[in-house]
């Protein structure tokens, strides 16, 4: 993993003579001819995702490449400095993407990550339209997991949605993409920046008031809702209208789900924030809730569960086929900074940021 350790707060990126320095804690034993770059598998307006495989090892990684001029360009070194501070914290948490390598050259910086080649959880879903309540809860429930992590070290996640959800070669969740993370959050602590995916916004943040850890709770039960109906609850393509339906229409859950996936609907997309499940204990309320009464929490965070779907890729990817995955055009607010955290497929990705 990087050599700074998980725990080492990242250094405020410097602009001295019009560039980013990652700081003393990049690791300063990895560079770019350690890699063989077999392919592009992301492109952005920062740079690129490259799946390369490690010379030393045989080990396949993603490795974001982003170029400093048009970072200091759109003024997103903060977004890129914070997302790499809390992909330092991710080491100990399965269902999150682990950051194995950062270091920079004069004119680059390289993020080496998990290679995740399962496919978005977005593409399963346009796919299959909607899944069964098994399979929305087991991913929920990881989803779940990772989010309570975050939340145990200050941190709110803020971009939860089926785009940055990937599933690995065996069908685990992996939660990625840590731009808009905001950091040193304490529990009764509220922020306020408008930032988010238009469809997955809170009542509260689209108010622009202040904020605390519960916003990310309402996210799960728009993506949850989304797993079982194929759309998120308030959705219009109109996005008035939309922001509308989130602020003032009561939830609406067709027929066909149980009681307690409604129960939990119903909690997680409360429009008050203070009565939200989850606004009090967090991630143990969530746990706790009868939906997730199948689920084993301690076989879940150690992998000891059977995912319900199988993606069916290689462990060492393929060079040539692989799944294809197109931009959906759904993308953050916040000068729109999803960080081409697209190592998801095999094949080609297209992405227009």
């Amino acid at each position: 993993m990087d050599s700074s350790g998980a725990g080492t707060p990242s250094p405020q990126p410097s602009r001295a003579n019009g560039n980013i320095n990652l700081g003393p804690s990049a690791n300063p034993n990895a560079r770019p001819t350690d890699f063989d770059f077999l392919k592009v598998i992301g492109k952005g307006s920062y740079g690129k995702v490259l799946l390369a495989k490690h010379k030393s090892d045989g080990m396949f990684y993603a490795v974001k490449v982003l170029q400093k001029k048009s970072i200091l360009k759109k003024k997103e070194q903060n977004h890129i400095m914070a997302e790499r501070s809390v992909l330092l914290k991710n080491v100990q948490h399965p269902f999150l993407v682990g950051l194995h390598y950062s270091f920079q050259t004069s004119e680059k910086l390289y993020f080496v990550l998990d290679y995740v080649n399962g496919g978005e959880l977005f593409f399963h879903l346009q796919r299959e339209r909607r899944f069964l309540e098994p399979r929305a809860r087991f991913y929920a429930a990881e989803v779940a997991s990772a989010i309570g992590y975050l939340h145990s070290l200050n941190v709110i996640y803020r971009d939860l949605k089926p785009e940055n959800i990937l599933l690995d070669c065996q069908g685990h969740v992996v939660l990625t993409d840590f731009g808009l993370c905001k950091e040193g959050v304490e529990p009764e602590e509220t922020t306020s920046t408008f930032c988010g995916t238009p469809e997955y916004l809170a009542p509260e943040v689209l108010r622009k008031e202040p904020y605390d850890r519960a916003v990310d709770w309402w996210c799960l039960g728009a993506v949850l809702y989304e797993m079982l109906q194929g759309l998120p609850p308030f959705y219009s393509q109109d996005m008035t209208q939309m922001y509308e339906n989130i602020l003032y229409q009561p939830l609406q859950i067709p027929g066909g789900q149980t009681v307690a996936a409604c129960d939990l609907l119903h909690g997680l997309l409360h429009k008050d924030q203070r009565q939200r499940l989850g606004s009090k204990s967090d991630f143990l309320e969530i746990k706790s809730h009868v939906f997730f009464s199948p689920i084993n929490w301690d076989d879940l965070y150690h992998k000891r569960l059977t995912p319900p779907f199988n993606p069916n890729v290689l462990l060492a990817p393929g060079i040539t086929g692989g799944m294809t995955l197109e931009d959906h055009g759904r993308h953050s607010s916040d000068t729109n900074i999803d960080l081409l955290e697209i190592q998801a497929g095999s094949g080609k990705v297209t992405v227009t940021l």
